[in-house]
């Protein structure tokens, strides 16, 4: 059978995002008075680190050679932050509504600095948490800057360009594409018993 990228290599991933982060695209300058002057040269991207727990020598294997299929850095594979796989509010999906919301809406209203969105489509009364991912779109990836229940709220990074009120909204499971940051793969096993812990890098790939 044929590998479609991008994957979902973390789908069954037997370990933990140990760091999700955006990485900033910036210059920096400094004047002879000590005033540093910073200009952004992209918007950020996130970066990620994942680590697994300690895996028998077959498990290792089968690891080695999932991660062998995304050829270092050239394929792509759909990542999230496991800690937030679901709003800080409602764990394991406890939404106000019960089974009855999909955790999708869509995007209500953009403030015109790009920054802050309006959810439409959530039920009665949900809450967004700072520290909550969201998904915009197919792969744009947000932090929630400030707790809602209604109106707008700040997000970072800013919207991405062609972004407009209709897009779809996704707290359950959001993620972005990313591909393996080359050379971080690490695999080593124990000598003595052949465990060992797969981790890896992964950038956001746009």
């Amino acid at each position: 059978m044929t590998i479609v990228y991008p994957t979902n290599l973390v789908d069954t991933f037997p370990g933990w995002s140990t760091d999700f982060e955006l990485q900033y695209r910036q210059e920096r300058s400094r004047t002879a008075g000590g005033k540093t002057y910073v200009k952004d040269l992209g918007s950020p991207l996130w970066r990620a680190t994942y680590q697994s727990k300690t895996l028998s020598p077959n498990t290792l294997d089968e690891w080695r050679a999932r991660l062998d299929a995304m050829e270092d850095g050239l394929q792509t594979f759909r990542a999230w932050h496991m800690p937030r796989m679901y709003p800080i509010a409602y764990p394991n999906g406890s939404w106000p509504t019960g089974g009855a919301f999909s955790g999708t809406g869509t995007v209500g209203a953009i403030n015109a600095n790009r920054k802050a969105v309006a959810a439409s489509g959530f039920p009665s009364g949900y809450t967004f948490k700072v520290g909550d991912l969201v998904q915009i779109g197919d792969s744009d990836l947000h932090r929630v800057m400030e707790n809602a229940t209604s109106g707008q709220f700040e997000i970072r990074p800013h919207l991405w360009p062609g972004v407009s009120v209709g897009a779809a909204l996704k707290v359950l499971r959001p993620s972005c594409i990313m591909s393996i940051v080359p050379g971080s793969i690490s695999s080593t096993a124990d000598l003595a018993t052949g465990r060992g812990r797969i981790t890896f890098e992964a950038m956001e790939a746009r």
